[in-house]
């Protein structure tokens, strides 16, 4: 688990979170009684790369420890669509597997992509699983100027994990979660 510490900045309190891999912190959320949580750090790789491996398609089961099933079930156009993934219990199944099922989108923005969701209501909940919700959240990728194969890859994310859990279970699973995808990703992208 990452080592944290807390810290006041800007408007709300902030988690600072890593291994020297990201950076994530937290402030209360505007969308739910929750968390908004930032990750962010330097990724070794060009930014379509690192989206392609970010966003649902072929990649991303192949790395992300997290997610145990994804499957796409509408497709809109080439980069939008639904999907519906499930990830594994944490802390020892304190938390149970989740079930999410996400709009997603990604496009050119500026210099990068962004890559973005939030949760529909659909369909039924698989067994074994708690449906978990995703509000707005989206992960924006950009070259860096000076070191233009390497990228900053910046995450907003607000999931609502749903069932009868404590707040510090929750505030420790995203932490390690977060800070997780960017090194399980850097991985992932020297293969």
């Amino acid at each position: 688990m990452a080592a944290c510490e807390e810290n006041r900045e800007c408007s709300g309190r902030l988690r600072t979170c890593g291994p020297k891999d990201a950076t994530v912190w937290r402030k209360p959320s505007d969308e739910f009684s929750g968390y908004l949580y930032k990750a962010e750090g330097v990724v070794e790789d060009v930014t379509n790369r690192i989206v392609d491996h970010i966003r649902p398609g072929p990649y991303r089961l192949d790395w992300d420890s997290l997610m145990t099933t994804m499957d796409i079930m509408e497709t809109f156009e080439e980069n939008c669509c639904v999907m519906r993934y499930t990830t594994a219990g944490q802390l020892w199944n304190i938390i149970a597997p989740r079930e999410f099922v996400d709009f997603s989108y990604t496009t050119s923005y500026e210099d990068g992509l962004l890559t973005c969701g939030i949760s529909l209501d659909y369909g039924e909940v698989r067994p074994n699983f708690v449906r978990g919700f995703n509000h707005p959240c989206g992960w924006f990728c950009v070259p860096l100027k000076d070191y233009p194969s390497h990228s900053l890859l910046t995450g907003y994310i607000q999931t609502e994990l749903r069932g009868m859990l404590p707040q510090s279970a929750v505030d420790t699973a995203m932490s390690s979660t977060l800070a997780n995808f960017y090194s399980d990703l850097k991985k992932a992208l020297k293969t």
